[in-house]
């Protein structure tokens, strides 16, 4: 009995764990589904107007991206269900058998008792004995022997009701991995689709590829300039209030005040909150494949974030506001000082903010030009940046 009691001890406890899990791939599932939900509201928005289809095939691509992590967490929510259903067959095989031992035992003790051994048979076995402290063991055996014959009979009932149990429990897990390939092949259906009309839109474009290039060649040396005036404050900052390394580079003297917050701001990464509240990443960071030239690249120094028009950029963390400036092709320009940690918000039309200011995390410190020459899109550039190098920004952001 012990062992069968430690059995379904185990049974419950990998029940639980991958209940937790499944758990855990939902809620990873219907974040990614409202981050799609606002990403094809956005889509909407734009195919009501928009005659670019460079924006139409990028915002396509971030659909795409986003239909992608749900398809990803369905499947892995489809491979913890099967693992789950795994466990479970493995555990009741085990309790079938432990049954079928102690409904073998059981018929052989009521063979035992009420076959080979009649009523008058134990009757007898109590009045042979020698004397009557003998005859009183006896009787207690007799005793004994059919109280273990009740237990035994008890311990079949329970381990077959919680076998049961068991069964009906796979069997709703079974109804669940079939509902989740359901959902699993409609977003299959639905990533195909997108997939088409990007190919399609493509297709469009590559009768146009000196065009493409040309406005590719002036995106990058606006890039360029920015980048380049951001590493240049940023240094100049360095310089400002830095001390000299053992190489003799420029370090930051941070104070304690400035050393706390840069580490809090590391603590967490993956948790720090988007610059914009409704908004899909366009353009990622680092060396990207265009979309339609082949074998053409571009670096990003930071991602590029497509919102509604009329969107704010936010501050992402406590900080103070070091830099106020504007480029020609990137508008205004805010950079937030976290420590050793900077955060950049490019493409303002205006500022809330000035050089100095205290800021906390979801203040608005400006709000995002929206290009009417290209039906009213709206970017925010944001960077992220450690010392003097950039880091990718998606590592940063909650999920």
């Amino acid at each position: 009995m012990k062992r069968i009691f430690v059995i379904l001890t185990c049974l419950v406890i990998v029940l639980s764990a991958g209940a937790q899990s499944v758990e855990e791939l939902q809620k990873r599932k219907a974040r990614a589904l409202k981050n799609l939900e606002a990403t094809s509201n956005l889509i909407t928005e734009n195919k009501a107007n928009t005659q670019k289809t460079m924006t139409k095939i990028n915002l396509l691509q971030a659909e795409i991206k986003e239909r992608k992590v749900v398809i990803n967490s369905l499947n892995a929510e489809v491979n913890e269900i099967n693992r789950q259903i795994s466990a479970l067959r493995t555990e009741i095989a085990t309790q079938q058998k432990q049954l079928d031992a102690l409904k073998r035992e059981y018929a052989a003790l009521m063979y035992h008792r009420y076959y080979k051994k009649g009523q008058w048979d134990n009757l007898m076995f109590v009045l042979s004995a020698g004397n009557v402290a003998q005859s009183y063991r006896r009787y207690r055996y007799i005793q004994q022997y059919a109280e273990y014959c009740t237990i035994k009979g008890e311990e079949i009932v329970k381990v077959q009701a919680e076998l049961d149990v068991k069964m009906a429990e796979i069997e709703k897990v079974r109804a669940a991995r079939v509902e989740v390939l359901n959902e699993r092949q409609r977003e299959s259906a639905k990533l195909q689709g997108e997939k088409n009309k990007q190919d399609k839109l493509v297709k469009s474009l590559k009768k146009k590829q000196k065009e493409l290039s040309k406005q590719l060649k002036k995106q990058q040396q606006i890039a360029n300039q920015l980048n380049a005036q951001i590493e240049k404050k940023i240094a100049a900052e360095a310089s400002k209030s830095g001390k000299k390394g053992s190489k003799g580079t420029t370090e930051y003297a941070l104070t304690k005040e400035e050393k706390l917050v840069s580490g809090n701001f590391e603590k967490n990464q993956h948790r720090l909150p988007w610059p914009v509240e409704k908004g899909l990443v366009v353009g990622a960071y680092g060396i990207q494949p265009h979309p339609v030239l082949e074998h053409v690249t571009t670096n990003n120094k930071g991602i590029y974030i497509q919102c509604p028009k009329g969107s704010k950029a936010r501050a992402v963390f406590e900080g103070e506001v070091t830099q106020c400036f504007s480029i020609p092709g990137s508008n205004n320009v805010v950079i937030v000082k976290h420590g050793l940690y900077r955060t950049v918000y490019a493409n303002l039309v205006s500022l809330n903010v000035k050089i100095g200011d205290k800021v906390t995390a979801k203040q608005v410190v400006g709000t995002i030009y929206s290009d009417a020459e290209e039906d009213n899109k709206t970017v925010l550039y944001f960077q992220v940046w450690k010392d003097k190098t950039t880091q990718n920004p998606e590592i940063w952001l909650a999920k």
